[in-house]
């Protein structure tokens, strides 16, 4: 019975083809566009740890004065040296990894080639097990190479690939600004989407939020390394007082750092809870600290949503293309609904014949549901051609939209249901037409 419903409905579809092609063309410009938003909706809020995102946690202490007003109600997103030097040396985690990215110019002493500009991440030996960062060459410097300050540096995979044309780097030399580190470890092609672990005010750029969807910096040093290497360039998230040198922010009134640490167990993360409050309780003794119930920890994805990542332009672009779809299954069911009674005649035939009100409503269904098919694949071009337009935008994220297999049976899946839905009022009203009415009129 179900094939010769899909042949009817083919026959009809056939019958008018300009009607055919207005309903089929409503469902995929609508298809397509709600489905490009949506891909790149579904890119940027993934979860970037999978399995592993609620056992990393984002610690957040107010180190601030109380003369500085600040926000009693929030601490700041990042911490001040002392205090991130204070937190990461006691080791109450089982992994913890200091933050804190800036601009440096970056030469190989043994290639033909100018200095380049690019971002250096010091950070803590942690760092690379915690996230799960896989290497390509070498491997991660040590724990001890962060308490002795040593000059060495793991690269990423581009950075590799300009320089020594993706070769074994590992050994060779790396001028960062005027200092030569040793390469100990080259990354394999790693990004997080988002990049996580830089996040932070995310809520206070007003949608300009892209640069968590850029690519991870170049350089990985241990973390004091870094602030040899590059000091004087690194930038202060927000102060209360202006630092003596600029871009030297070591014991300066600034919060500047960020610290991830990594929990195993619900008990641990109480612990590591009531640490940071006996923390800033001591530091509010000493006289250093204004708020002492100030703190915060946050899991991975709760931070994410906290600092609302997902640029706001996307969001409004997804919320305008899911009306537009409403808009275009408005659109089908009137053409849905003509297309059905002016069959009347033929469907009050059936009817006479025999015909139930469910036969003749599974038929008209079936027939949206063709209509959905067709216009699914339109839809897919159609969305094809819109993620294609996303990546030439100017935009960090537009390099990863791309329509992934979950997406594309989704796709496919949204136009049936969207047809089916658009098709139930149009093949409930044929259903009841009577036909002893239509019979009189042939």
């Amino acid at each position: 019975m179900f094939e010769y419903y899909v042949d009817l409905a083919l026959r009809s579809l056939k019958h008018n083809k300009v009607l055919t092609s207005l309903m089929v063309l409503a469902i995929a410009v609508g298809i397509g566009a709600s489905m490009t938003t949506l891909t790149v909706m579904h890119l940027l809020s993934g979860n970037p740890m999978p399995g592993k995102s609620d056992r990393l946690f984002y610690a957040q202490v107010d180190g601030m004065p109380k003369f500085a007003a600040g926000n009693p109600k929030e601490p700041p997103d990042m911490l001040d040296y002392r205090s991130a030097l204070d937190l990461w040396s006691a080791r109450k985690a089982d992994r913890q990894a200091l933050v804190v990215d800036s601009q440096v110019k970056m030469l190989a002493p043994d290639i033909d080639q100018p200095p380049l500009m690019g971002m250096l991440l010091s950070t803590t030996a942690d760092f690379f097990t915690m996230f799960d960062v896989p290497f390509q060459y070498g491997g991660p410097w040590s724990g001890d190479d962060d308490l002795r300050h040593a000059r060495v540096a793991v690269i990423s995979a581009n950075l590799n690939d300009k320089l020594y044309g993706g070769a074994d780097s590992t050994g060779r030399t790396l001028r960062l600004r005027d200092a030569d580190v040793r390469i100990v470890g080259v990354l394999k092609p790693w990004r997080p989407t988002p990049q996580f672990y830089d996040v932070v005010g995310g809520r206070y750029a007003h949608g300009q939020t892209d640069d968590y969807y850029s690519k991870p910096e170049d350089v990985f040093t241990p973390f004091s390394t870094g602030l040899e290497i590059n000091d004087g360039n690194f930038r202060q998230f927000n102060c209360w007082e202006v630092p003596k040198q600029p871009g030297h922010l070591v014991d300066a009134g600034c919060v500047w750092i960020g610290l991830w640490v990594e929990l195993d167990t619900a008990a641990k993360v109480a612990a590591y809870r009531n640490f940071l409050a006996d923390y800033a309780a001591q530091q509010q003794a000493m006289g250093r600290i204004g708020y002492v119930d100030n703190t915060r920890l946050r899991n991975l994805m709760a931070w994410l949503d906290f600092n609302q990542v997902i640029p706001g332009d996307v969001r409004l672009q997804t919320w305008l293309a899911l009306s537009f779809l409403v808009i275009c299954l408005c659109n089908t069911v009137g053409l849905l609904l003509a297309k059905f009674l002016r069959r009347g005649g033929e469907i009050g035939v059936r009817r006479a014949l025999g015909a139930s009100r469910s036969q003749i409503f599974m038929q008209c269904l079936i027939e949206a549901g063709v209509i959905g098919l067709l216009g699914g694949g339109g839809g897919l071009l159609l969305a094809m051609l819109g993620l294609q337009w996303v990546r030439s935008q100017p935009v960090a994220y537009a390099d990863l939209a791309h329509l992934d297999l979950p997406m594309f049976f989704t796709t496919f899946l949204l136009a049936v249901l969207v047809s089916l839905l658009a098709g139930t009022l149009p093949a409930l009203r044929a259903s009841r037409i009577a036909p002893a009415l239509q019979l009189k009129t042939l």
